[in-house]
């Protein structure tokens, strides 16, 4: 069994924590999202679930925009564009499944 507290997590801005990764499974990684900055219009090739454990959150995708805080767990289906915007400080905790997803880089052969 492995086990983090969430709330004293040190995971500096710009510089995502890879919290657990394996193939075929799951990717959880922790990231620091300070206020006024976002995650840019993207999509992943998983399915991908998001707990904002502290802070806020503004989630955007076409259409439609949802405020966000601490507590909140979000979840996209693979491609399903959206934004993050950080509106205060925001500890986040994504998880991606299964990792890698089909299509993603890391399984295409070269």
């Amino acid at each position: 069994m492995e086990a983090w507290d969430l709330t004293a997590i040190d995971v500096e801005p710009h510089a995502p924590r890879i919290l657990r990764s394996d193939d075929g499974a799951a990717r959880v990684i922790a990231l620091r999202l300070p206020a006024g900055e976002r995650l840019q219009d993207h999509e992943v090739h998983e399915h991908a679930w998001l707990t904002v454990v502290s802070g806020a959150v503004e989630l955007v995708e076409p259409g439609r925009s949802v405020s966000a805080g601490a507590g909140t767990l979000v979840h996209w289906d693979p491609q399903e564009r959206h934004e993050v915007q950080a509106t205060r400080d925001a500890l986040l905790v994504l998880t991606l499944a299964p990792w890698p997803g089909p299509g993603h880089p890391s399984t295409r052969q070269t």
